[in-house]
């Protein structure tokens, strides 16, 4: 029993050091929140991280300054247990409400034991996402037409995912590319309901869709591209009709080459491949030519 009551009590200490520490984040990030510049040259100047992998924080809370948008909502999907997120900040910060989903039922009862969860208007679900589900699962959570934004972060699926959603119209869009695919080509992989990063191919590189893909996509649903994050990894777009003094970026100024090197071996460890070796490891995967709607090896698209 005198074990138990000190694993309690250290148990106890460590979660009380978590808050204190995301207290501490929230702080710097307000701080940084008030003296953001007004203008910036590239979307990438505006990046602060708080809860974000990257610097995805500043970016979103420098277009929710500039985009009118008028349902403070979000929706975000591939979050893991949240406590790594794009919405995160803007929940707390600015006091949005929204929905988040992630396929691990470990990650969403970790996210319902969070004081967040209490403190802010949010729903979390436990689904695993694919273009068949995505509109039932926003609409049972009672999410529907307009809201602020929309973060979609699946490493598999996300272009199949977008193009079937239509229950919201995000004012502010967030997506995921994959920089391995270069800047020019419009693929995707394949759609497969049960594709898993991690099981389709040992290399941990074959995901997603390329930054064209994804924009040309966006554009025929009526969204403009606005920028991408420096780390190479995130696209942000505004909706066309609410873009107002906002500049759309083109594809050669948006397009950043991813900074890091998630690359893996046959046996799980990491490579830190360069993109030419990363791009011949997969070169015999598939990908789908969106401009021609084929299906054709990765090193017949895109030059190592």
């Amino acid at each position: 029993m005198r074990f138990v009551s000190k694993l309690r009590s250290y148990a106890n200490a460590v979660t009380d050091v978590q808050r204190r520490l995301e207290r501490v984040q929230m702080a710097l990030g307000r701080l940084e929140s008030r003296f953001a510049p007004a203008g910036v040259q590239r979307l990438s100047d505006a990046e602060y991280q708080v809860f974000s992998q990257w610097g995805e924080d500043g970016i979103i809370q420098h277009l929710v300054r500039a985009v009118p948008v008028e349902k403070r909502v979000f929706v975000e999907f591939g979050v893991q247990d949240y406590t790594e997120s794009n919405t995160r900040f803007l929940l707390a910060n600015n006091n949005w409400s929204g929905l988040v989903i992630d396929g691990n039922p470990e990650h969403i009862a970790f996210i319902k034991r969070d004081p967040i969860y209490w403190r802010f208007n949010l729903k979390a679900e436990c689904a695993f996402i694919d273009r068949d589900n995505i509109n039932t699962l926003i609409a049972q959570a009672g999410i529907s037409g307009e809201i602020g934004l929309l973060s979609i972060d699946i490493d598999g699926n996300d272009y199949w995912v977008w193009e079937a959603l239509t229950v919201v119209s995000p004012g502010i869009l967030v997506l995921e590319y994959n920089a391995i695919f270069g800047a020019q080509a419009a693929v995707t992989v394949p759609y497969d309901p049960l594709f898993a990063r991690s099981e389709a191919h040992f290399s941990n590189l074959y995901w997603g869709a390329s930054l064209a893909a994804l924009t040309q996509l966006s554009a025929r649903k009526g969204y403009v591209l606005v920028g991408c994050n420096s780390a190479g990894n995130n696209a942000f777009f505004v909706r066309k009709d609410l873009l107002g003094q906002m500049s759309e970026a083109t594809l050669p100024e948006a397009y950043v080459p991813a900074q890091f090197r998630e690359s893996r071996s046959a046996d799980g460890q990491s490579t830190y491949l360069g993109v030419a070796e990363a791009r011949s490891v997969i070169k015999d995967t598939l990908l789908v030519d969106l401009s021609t709607n084929t299906t054709a090896k990765f090193g017949d698209l895109i030059q190592s």
